[in-house]
């Protein structure tokens, strides 16, 4: 990444959080195929010894700790083939086809199964709730004044 930065390339880095204890890629959000003309996809496979890391209905705060006190976290990165997402732009190619294709593609890789199940799914299953965090009230987090999300 940093030699394209040096040549004025723009690089894009769209991490999916697809996370899952188990060997499952989570489908994938097309927002990645729409934004570039070519992708570069990263595959990576995290393997705990003791503790899973991320907690789903339990106190997120305590997720640093889980990662601190395992004995051995192993990770496994693979970067695989160049692919022209240009084709979503040009309209010849439906952009959740195109991350269809990139979910295989790493999903192949790391030896996982594609699911379309989506984060929210997940969360749904597992802790009853959609992963959002709100307030007391109901309400979804504001972010502080002078700040947007993005």
């Amino acid at each position: 990444m940093a030699r394209l930065l040096k040549m004025g390339d723009l690089v894009v880095v769209c991490p999916e959080g697809t996370t899952c204890r188990e060997p499952y890629l989570l489908r994938f959000s097309p927002l990645f195929a729409e934004l570039s003309d070519d992708v570069v996809p990263v595959g990576v496979a995290v393997e705990t010894a003791m503790f899973y890391p991320t907690t789903a209905g339990g106190l997120k705060c305590l997720d640093p700790f889980f990662y601190m006190v395992n004995p051995r976290m192993c990770y496994t990165v693979q970067f695989l083939e160049r692919v022209r997402t240009a084709v979503v732009r040009e309209g010849k190619v439906p952009s959740a086809d195109m991350a269809n294709l990139v979910q295989k593609k790493i999903g192949d890789a790391l030896g996982y199964s594609c699911t379309m199940l989506t984060r929210k799914d997940k969360y749904l299953m597992l802790a009853g709730n959609d992963g959002v965090v709100r307030n007391v009230d109901g309400k979804c987090s504001s972010p502080p004044a002078g700040r947007t999300n993005n």
